[in-house]
């Protein structure tokens, strides 16, 4: 059982498609809206998720990786109401073209895989 955290659920890996990965061996992790990566409890959270993905053994390895990691903001939508989510800029145009619907602010971090 998952204990309950402040910002505990802030953070998820990234499933869509779109996002082009900066480093070698990453994971990337999102969360809906454009948040500020250094406020203490973001931070937290987010290291706190990736030990608990396995990712790091520590939460001081976790906020290493964060450190070490890119974050960048930027939009998705989806295609004609499906749940996979595409990178897109803020009208929900994706770099192919294609017009994506229902369209957030979301912000990304890629952190080295150091397990």
């Amino acid at each position: 059982m998952k204990d309950s955290r402040i910002g505990e659920s802030l953070w998820y890996s990234w499933e869509g498609s779109g996002y082009v990965p900066g480093l070698n061996d990453s994971i990337v992790y999102c969360t809906e809206t454009h948040v500020d990566v250094e406020h203490e409890v973001v931070r937290k959270a987010l290291a706190s998720c990736i030990q608990r993905d396995g990712v790091v053994f520590s939460l001081s390895q976790g906020f290493q990786a964060i450190d070490s990691g890119i974050v960048s903001h930027g939009w998705v939508g989806s295609f004609q109401g499906e749940i996979y989510q595409e990178i897109c800029d803020e009208t929900g145009k994706t770099l192919d073209g294609l017009q994506l619907s229902s369209v957030i602010p979301i912000t990304i971090v890629e952190v080295p895989d150091l397990v």
